[in-house]
């Protein structure tokens, strides 16, 4: 496959058959246009306020695909029920935060008005409920900087490694703030790998530490197919679907903004990483 499947996006958010289909045996589909452009910029102008706001100064935390050092970072396992900002490995202790971030997350959804009018609209709740949930849950949120020269490369994973249920029922929507493209490090999908295993499952220990352990030990050995996109695109993926992206070198950021679902019918387990106080739980839409 060449090409990702791609699609005029639906006006009321409900897929077709035919993108069911496609989502079905590619594990990814793009849907284009499906957020208002207008809405989008609101979203970016918001988040760059917050960041300017609220962000440390300097790197307090960082996170990397590559090297995992949040793992062990307590700041990051907090980041499940609030507002956090992580930077790029590549981050100076100068210039402006939003060129040195990798990432804010993971609750911006259910704790910022911004956040949760973007993440919680009839559309999206109809592309989710054509998809088969049956109790969506939105389990976190990430605004994605991918900044300009240090923005860092996402490994190829499965997003189900680290948001498990069993049954198995992550699903990603991650939306298109700023164009994206092979310069600028546009994501990247391995198509039909979802119907494969789960490769590795991120979980916390008997000792309540956070490990990756490999699971299954089947490569990945097929070429990603690219999967560009402009601003207000959806890209809607199975939580075992293989993706990554390459780092930006290029001078143009590329800000994006991801939900993930899970279906509340499932059992999330205690191990997974991202925990939520009874005050705060999962909800849908």
């Amino acid at each position: 496959m060449s090409r990702l499947p791609a699609f005029a996006a639906p006006a009321d958010g409900r897929l077709t058959p035919e993108m069911l289909a496609a989502y079905e045996a590619a594990g990814v589909v793009v849907l284009k246009g499906f957020a208002d452009p207008k809405a989008c910029k609101t979203l970016r102008d918001h988040t760059l306020a917050l960041v300017e706001r609220d962000a440390p100064a300097a790197p307090a935390s960082v996170f990397s695909t590559t090297s995992n050092v949040q793992l062990t970072d307590d700041y990051f396992e907090r980041s499940a029920a609030n507002i956090s900002f992580f930077f790029e490995e590549e981050a100076t202790e100068t210039g402006p935060k939003a060129a040195r971030l990798n990432k804010m997350g993971h609750a911006m959804h259910d704790l910022d008005p911004v956040f949760d009018a973007f993440s919680r609209n009839e559309k999206l709740a109809t592309a989710a409920a054509s998809l088969g949930f049956a109790d969506p849950r939105i389990v976190q949120s990430m605004y994605i900087f991918k900044p300009p020269g240090i923005g860092g490369e996402v490994v190829c994973h499965q997003d189900s490694t680290y948001l498990y249920t069993e049954p198995g029922s992550c699903v990603g929507f991650w939306f298109a703030i700023d164009d994206a493209d092979e310069e600028n490090g546009a994501m990247a999908f391995i198509p039909g790998a979802h119907k494969g295993p789960l490769r590795q499952l991120n979980a916390r220990g008997a000792d309540g530490k956070l490990a990756t352990r490999v699971i299954d030990e089947t490569p990945f050995d097929s070429v990603p197919v690219l999967a560009p996109a402009q601003r207000g695109d959806l890209v809607i993926f199975h939580g075992r679907a293989p993706h990554m992206s390459a780092a930006n070198r290029s001078a143009r950021p590329r800000h994006a903004y991801t939900l993930h679902m899970v279906d509340g019918a499932a059992r999330w387990p205690a191990e997974n990483w991202l925990q939520r106080p009874d005050d705060l739980p999962f909800r849908g839409f």
